[in-house]
């Protein structure tokens, strides 16, 4: 979150008047009318990309009950992306799709994709998140204002930096651990050459 993005506010309001055939059903088999990857595809064009038929798979339905959440949030997250703001902005591909489809995975699992257009605090969720994924913080906020903000309004950013917390406790422990074995075992070595 380095680099300052785009006014919040103007994300958000953007969110709340995502036009209906951005919420329409995903095309999933015979199911749906909107072909997600062709979405994609478009957006990455915008942006000064191409992405390859093999990445754009991902974002081909298979199976609706598993993949319709997943794919509606992709879809509104396109539409975020969308904006004039990020066409004049050096974004490496890799990271765009993440956030088309990692982050709206991650989120997806938790929320239908509705509520981040209907809800505000889902619509910020789903701004900060984006910038967050794009190494972007929200212009006019500090980094730890973002960091903070983030942190207190994203259950998915709650559960990531709780996994992180307990990776980093385990470490420590793993650590303390080894040094307490060392000290034994250097302990005892001592007792038997005395």
């Amino acid at each position: 979150m380095e680099r300052p993005g785009p006014q919040l506010e103007h994300l958000t309001h953007r969110l709340a008047e995502t036009p209906p055939d951005f919420l329409d059903e995903p095309k999933i088999g015979n199911t749906g009318t909107v072909f997600v990857p062709a979405l994609v595809n478009d957006l990455l064009y915008r942006l000064g990309g191409r992405a390859p038929a093999d990445v754009l798979e991902r974002f081909r339905g298979r199976e609706a009950k598993a993949d319709r959440n997943r794919l509606s949030l992709s879809m509104i997250a396109v539409w975020l992306l969308a904006d004039e703001w990020f066409a004049g902005e050096p974004f490496a591909q890799a990271d765009v799709l993440r956030v088309l489809d990692e982050t709206a995975s991650e989120l997806a699992a938790a929320t239908p994709a509705r509520k981040f257009v209907e809800d505000p605090d889902r619509r910020e969720e789903l701004a900060r998140v984006a910038l967050s994924r794009l190494g972007l913080r929200p212009a006019g906020e500090t980094e730890a204002q973002a960091t903070d903000r983030l942190s207190a309004l994203s259950g998915t950013e709650r559960r990531r930096l709780l996994e992180a917390s307990r990776a980093a406790e385990a470490r420590a422990r793993a650590i303390r651990e080894a040094l307490i074995k060392k000290q034994a075992e250097e302990s005892a070595d001592k007792w038997t050459r005395e």
